[in-house]
Parts: C-alpha cells; sequence; structure tokens
C-alpha cells in the first residue's frame, strides 16, 4: 500500500500542477483582453484620492465616453454553432482519443465546464454589436461615480443648457448615453441628446479620411504582420492547440474564435467565468495582447504621426468648452474605440519612450502603451476643470482616464496649469483642422482654429444670455 501511495505522488503533482482557471482567484489574464476587456475588472480605484484638490473647485467637466460592453459583430454570432463543435472535439480528445498533455493540460474543472457550454440561442445576427445588460450598468455606473466625486458640477436635474450630450449613431452609442443620462438623472428624464450631423466629423472623423483608412498596419510588413508571422505567436498557437488535445494545430480561426467568446462572455458576465477563458494559459493571453497592442498602437495610436491628427476637432471641442465661463458646464461625448484612442495620442496620454515593434515583445513588458487600460468596454477620458482663486494660476484641470488620474510630466501629480494645457496643445486649437486632421482631402473645415474657438465662444455666451 505505501508503495502504491510512493508511485501515485507524482501523478498528483503533475495534476496540481495544470493551471485551472476556474481555481485561479486572480485571474490577471483577464485584465488583458485588448478593447474587450470588462471595464469594471481593470477601472482605476484610486480617484477618491484624486479628485479633491485643495483651495479649489471643480467648475466644469468635459467627457469622451466610449459605449459599454456590446454583442460581437454578425460573423461572430454566425460562428457559435462551430465554437460548439470544437467544444465536442476537446472533450472527445480527452474522454476518447485520450490525447490529453503530459504537462499544461485542462485541469478537471475547466474540462468539465467546457463541456457543460451552451451558446445563448437568444442573440441572433440581427443584434450585432448592441449593448448588453452589462454594457448599459457600465455606464449608468460611471455617471454615477463622477456624480458622487462631483456632485456640484454633475447636478441631478437635467437643464438643456448647462447640460450637452451627443452620441454617434449607433444602437451602442444611443443606448450609452440613455444609461449614462439615467445614471445622473433617474429613469425618468427628460435628457436629450444634440442633433447628429450628415457628416459627424466630431466624432467619426476616421469615416472621412482615406489616407487613415488606407494606411498599412495589419498587412505584410507592418508589425503587427511581422510579429504575427513569429515563431513566438505561432508557438503559442501550436501550444493552445495541444493543451486543448489536439494533435496538430487548430486553423488560428478556430483558436481566435473560442478567444473571443471567452473575452466577450467574460465582459458579459464580470462575476462569473467564462468556460472557454479555460483555454489560455496567461502567458498565452499576453501574447494575444501584445499582437492587438501592435494593432492600435499602428491603427490609432503613436505608430504613425498623422493618428496624432486625426482628433483635431474633439481636442478642439475639449479646449473650447473648458475655456467659456458660461454654459455648458458639461458636454459628454459618447463615441468609439478608435475616437477614444486617437483623442488619446492627439493629447499625448500613455506615450512610450520606444517605439513598440514586433521584435521588442519581451523588453515591453510595462509598456504604457497597453490597450487593456486604455481602452476597454466603457472606456472615458474625463477633463475636470478646477477654479483655483488662492493661485496665481487659478485655472487647473485633472485629467482622469477610467477613474485614474492621468500622469503628465509638465503637470503636478496630475493637476495641469489651464495656461500649460493652452501652450501644449496650441498647434492643435490653431490648427484648421479640415487639412490638418487629414492631410490627403479631408472634409472642410467650419469654424476651425482660432477663429472657431472664438465663434465658438460668442455663440456659447449668446446662448448663455438668451436664458
Amino acid at each position: 500500500m505505501r508503495l502504491l501511495i510512493l508511485l501515485l505522488l507524482p501523478l498528483v503533482a503533475i495534476a496540481q500542477d495544470d493551471y485551472c482557471f476556474s481555481k485561479d482567484t486572480s485571474r490577471l489574464q483577464t485584465r488583458q483582453f485588448s478593447s474587450k476587456t470588462a471595464y469594471q475588472i481593470v477601472k482605476g480605484t484610486d480617484i477618491d484620492k484624486q479628485y479633491l484638490v485643495p483651495g479649489c473647485q471643480p467648475q466644469k467637466m468635459w467627457i469622451f465616453h466610449r459605449h459599454g460592453t456590446r454583442l460581437p459583430k454578425k460573423s461572430m454570432i454566425k460562428k457559435a454553432t462551430r465554437v460548439a463543435e470544437l467544444r465536442d472535439l476537446i472533450v472527445k480528445n480527452y474522454q476518447v482519443a485520450r490525447t490529453k498533455p503530459e504537462t499544461d493540460a485542462l485541469c478537471q474543472t475547466d474540462l468539465i465546464a467546457i463541456k457543460l457550454w451552451k451558446w445563448n440561442s437568444s442573440i441572433t445576427p440581427d443584434m450585432e454589436e448592441y449593448l448588453t445588460a452589462q454594457g448599459y450598468e457600465d455606464l449608468r455606473g460611471t455617471a454615477k461615480l463622477y456624480q458622487r466625486y462631483y456632485p456640484s458640477v454633475l447636478p441631478p436635474t437635467y437643464n438643456d443648457t448647462y447640460y450637452q450630450f451627443r452620441h454617434t449613431d449607433t444602437q451602442r452609442t444611443t443606448e450609452s448615453f440613455k444609461a449614462f443620462a439615467e445614471g445622473l438623472f433617474g429613469s425618468q428624464n427628460e435628457a436629450h441628446p444634440v442633433e447628429i450631423p450628415k457628416q459627424d466629423l466630431l466624432l467619426r472623423p476616421y469615416d472621412y479620411c482615406s489616407s487613415f483608412k488606407n494606411v498599412n498596419y495589419k498587412d505584410e510588413g507592418s508589425e503587427y504582420y511581422k510579429f504575427h508571422q513569429s515563431k513566438l505567436y505561432n508557438d503559442t498557437l501550436a501550444e493552445i492547440s495541444t493543451r486543448l488535445g489536439f494533435l496538430y494545430t487548430l486553423e488560428e480561426a478556430d483558436i481566435k474564435l473560442m478567444y473571443d467568446m471567452c473575452r466577450y462572455e467574460q465582459a458579459w458576465n464580470v462575476d462569473r467565468n467564462s468556460v472557454w477563458c479555460g483555454a489560455f494559459l496567461p502567458e498565452q493571453v499576453t501574447v494575444f495582447e501584445y499582437l492587438e497592442d501592435l494593432k492600435y498602437y499602428y491603427g490609432s495610436g503613436y505608430g504613425f504621426p498623422e493618428n496624432a491628427h486625426l482628433n483635431c476637432r474633439l481636442v478642439q471641442d475639449l479646449l473650447t468648452h473648458l475655456s467659456n465661463p458660461v454654459s455648458p458646464h458639461v458636454v459628454a461625448h459618447f463615441g468609439h474605440s478608435t475616437g477614444l484612442l486617437t483623442l488619446i495620442t492627439a493629447l499625448g496620454i500613455q506615450k512610450d519612450d520606444i517605439k513598440l515593434r514586433a521584435d521588442n515583445y519581451d523588453s515591453l513588458t510595462s509598456r504604457r502603451w497597453k490597450s487593456s487600460l486604455i481602452d476597454p468596454f466603457a472606456s472615458n477620458f474625463v477633463a475636470v476643470k478646477y477654479d483655483c482663486p488662492a493661485d496665481l494660476d487659478r485655472e487647473k484641470v485633472v485629467f482622469f482616464l477610467n477613474q485614474q488620474a492621468v500622469q503628465l510630466d509638465w503637470c503636478s501629480v496630475g493637476l495641469c496649469k489651464w495656461s500649460d494645457v493652452l501652450e501644449k496643445y496650441k498647434n492643435i486649437a490653431d490648427a484648421d483642422c479640415g487639412e490638418y486632421y487629414c492631410r490627403t482631402g479631408g472634409a472642410p473645415s467650419l469654424g476651425s482654429g482660432v477663429t472657431g474657438l472664438l465663434a465658438t465662444t460668442l455663440a456659447a455666451m449668446l446662448v448663455y444670455l438668451m436664458h
């Protein structure tokens, strides 16, 4: 008997060494799902220490808010049957073919969870990219949080002079606006957005710039492509296939399908585990995150200088509204991932000293540009203007990214002088956005640059006097 126990000990040790997602209490890889990361998992936790500025009173607020958690595109919804097929193949590998790997195998709990998985058949292709219940709660929650810390700036009674809301022409941003308004004013409110223009150059400038659309950020020769072809990335695909009991490397499309199912389900139900996340080891998720970081870095970030120009109008909108002493005191825009990322890029936030490349994955583990932390579902950039009457420079501002004060080297622990902000972004403030934002034939500018800023200020003052 003693001999039998000794013989079984190595097997027990091996079984205990297998990574088990369902038993991992930290699950840090869920913070690495790029633009499909759940907001509740990565949002900042220090705002209670950062919002209060001694000797200063908050006066105005400007917000850009990405929509909340959404459903996938139609193409993925239609592939739900393929996910079920992969589920059955994995279970067959482990229970019939007995091709469970000797190391890094699925633990029994994760295997059973995958075996029991079923697609939510109520999600149909006609619902593609709709906001989910969690997505609605994401926006309702951020509104309540900012109102709790800034009650004097965000009063609970709607006034169409004091508040200005705007969203793009999609279901997910429309519903996100409604959720945010409900968080501020309650379910029975009369909040309404401004009219969406036919050409939405403020919130969707990328739709009208052919040079932005045509840039090579993923195809052959790009850093994304090089990393995608690298030994590390392809070894990762092979290791995932082995972990799932396959004796060959699965098609990348199948692996990415399971990975996307993991990311979406985890974001839809933050308090529950997606069984598909158990298919991947934490270090494998890190490789996938870097590939997506390269995509966003060159597609909407610092990879190409032109990306910093794209959101010219949005930066001008921020500077205009926060410079005006009159209403609206709160401006909130509801848009998309590309809008958030190009805004952050225009403002020089989360910029690394070294460019992200296919060959420096190992040296950039602590990089600032992590799309998972910058641009999860419901990501938001908030600028709060303060009046500090005892200071020589009495106008100050704090920028928040996902409830975390932004640290800029020309500001003091997140608190920036408004005069420094105007100087820092003077090139954008003075630009003719019609030419500046898209060098090769962008849409014409209507009141851009200094003239536009003055015109907007005068218009705002007239509105204020009329009320």
